[in-house]
């Protein structure tokens, strides 16, 4: 009798540290997602599972070109995967032939799957405040992002984490590639 009872102590103190660290985990360090859609072809693809790192950004501040996660303002459990395109304290425009442009420079990048053909709210200089981010997705022609006023700029805590690495399908697990 007091064997079993120290069995069914010893194993629920076991499960209780493995529920307790799997929360830790999940809440700080990383969690799965999943793509849903085509907005982050061809670097992502609908059906892509992730893991999320939600650590990096407590210790460094976001770049241009990161792929992050956050969630959509006007739906309860969707999130969007978009990559950083303007920083705080920039300017974001896009001209009638999909040219990105940051404070007047052309944006020197090669994630778009092809030219923009509508620039959305981005038709006119967009000045990024403190804390705000311009993101848009790699099918640039098929993205829900920045350019949309329903999106609009993401705030810094908004952020869920940064896309870290693809773990299914399986024959294409890897590390996600930002810069």
């Amino acid at each position: 009798m007091k064997r079993t009872l120290k069995e069914i102590f010893s194993t629920s103190l076991y499960l209780l540290i493995v529920l307790a660290l799997t929360f830790l985990v999940v809440t700080y360090v990383g969690q799965r997602t999943k793509v849903s859609g085509s907005s982050m072809e061809p670097t992502l693809s609908d059906g892509d599972n992730l893991i999320v790192d939600k650590i990096s950004y407590r210790f460094s501040e976001p770049e241009r070109f990161d792929i992050i996660v956050f969630p959509f303002r006007y739906a309860e459990k969707t999130y969007y995967i978009k990559r950083i395109i303007g920083l705080p304290g920039e300017t974001v425009y896009i001209d009638d032939s999909g040219n990105i442009y940051i404070d007047g420079e052309l944006l020197a990048e090669s994630y778009g799957k092809e030219p923009i053909t509508d620039p959305g709210r981005a038709y006119e200089p967009i000045t990024l405040g403190e804390n705000e981010y311009f993101v848009m997705g790699d099918n640039r022609n098929n993205s829900s992002d920045s350019r949309d006023p329903a999106v609009g700029n993401i705030y810094r805590n908004e952020f869920i984490g940064k896309a870290w690495m693809r773990i299914w399908p399986l024959n294409q697990v890897e590390m996600i590639q930002h810069q």
